[in-house]
């Protein structure tokens, strides 16, 4: 008798169930059984076992006899084989056919990578509706030059107290003209109490915002009706460059005293102690609150008072108490 070549597309035989294996043992015990008693006893399992070799018909006296398990297991063992086989082979097949569409995938790729990674959106809407995408996207750092005069609806952003109230960073940079305009200097103040700082430099500079040192947004037309958003990693960290030194020179502006605003009783406290002298250790036992809190009080009453230095602070403090 000859094995049938394997289809590996055909499942693979199970092996033999507990109701399988007990009629085969019947037929064993029996020496051979005619197949039509056979079939009449179980046909499902009869037609199995013959599928699996276990059993043997002979067809001219339609009996059917046992056959050694051994080479049962052999056949089974060489149709897995070459099933395995046919599969891992396809499997390379499949590798290599599609080879040339990774080509072209990887050349896709490498093109889009060295696209410039600069948008234009044009309109004021479409502009503000890209920026408020970004600052829902919560940022932690934001880094804004802004020039010029400051309208009113440009200011007192809801969006900008719940990012700072969360932790982020807010640096904003204004020309002299804000100090002499009521409505930045209310801002200025409200701002800088939730913890923004924000400074005034004497000199041109370009309108931009930089969000996380991830996405640059700068003026693409004198009107401001254009807006270039730059994601590039090489052009947003020299704008980061050009910012922090800007506002490194810029000056510090006291826009709570500009605007007469009452110095909260916690900065009150601080600025007292400061005004005695005590270092930032001693305020924070003193006041039995965190070191780090102290230094978030003293970082605004440097804003408030455009303070330079924690010395030349000391002293502006001690000047008030007089």
């Amino acid at each position: 008798m000859t094995t049938p070549p394997t289809d590996p597309r055909r499942p693979m035989p199970e092996l033999p169930t507990a109701a399988e294996k007990a009629l085969y043992l019947a037929v064993l015990r029996a020496g051979r059984i005619p197949l039509r008693e056979l079939t009449e006893q179980d046909a499902g399992a009869a037609a199995r076992l013959l599928e699996l070799g276990l059993l043997e018909q002979y067809v001219p006296d339609g009996w059917v006899a046992a056959v050694d398990p051994r080479s049962a297991a052999a056949r089974l063992g060489a149709a897995h084989r070459a099933g395995a086989a046919d599969l891992l082979a396809r499997a390379d097949r499949a590798a290599l056919a599609l080879d040339d569409l990774a080509d072209h995938y990887d050349a896709a790729r490498h093109r889009l990578d060295e696209a410039p990674q600069i948008t234009h959106v044009h309109g004021l809407e479409r502009i503000q509706h890209r920026l408020l995408a970004i600052e829902a996207e919560r940022y932690e750092e934001v880094l804004a030059a802004q020039p010029g005069h400051r309208p009113a609806e440009a200011l007192g952003n809801s969006r900008m107290r719940e990012a700072l109230g969360r932790g982020a960073v807010a640096d904003i940079l204004y020309q002299p003209i804000a100090r002499r305009t009521p409505h930045t200097v209310a801002y200025g103040a409200v701002a800088t109490g939730w913890g923004a700082r924000l400074r005034v430099l004497d000199e041109p500079f370009a309108r931009m915002m930089i969000f996380d040192r991830r996405v640059a947004v700068i003026s693409g037309a004198v009107d401001n009706r254009t807006a270039a958003f730059i994601e590039d990693p090489g052009v947003i960290a020299h704008l980061v460059d050009v910012f922090q030194r800007d506002f490194a020179r810029a000056e510090r502006v006291p826009w709570q005293i500009l605007d007469g605003a009452e110095l909260p009783e916690a900065l009150g406290r601080v600025g007292e102690l400061l005004a005695e002298g005590l270092t930032q250790r001693a305020i924070a036992s003193r006041l039995g609150i965190g070191e780090r809190t102290v230094a978030a009080h003293i970082a605004r009453l440097r804003e408030r008072y455009g303070a330079q230095t924690l010395f030349q602070l000391g002293r502006l403090m001690r000047d008030g108490a007089r």
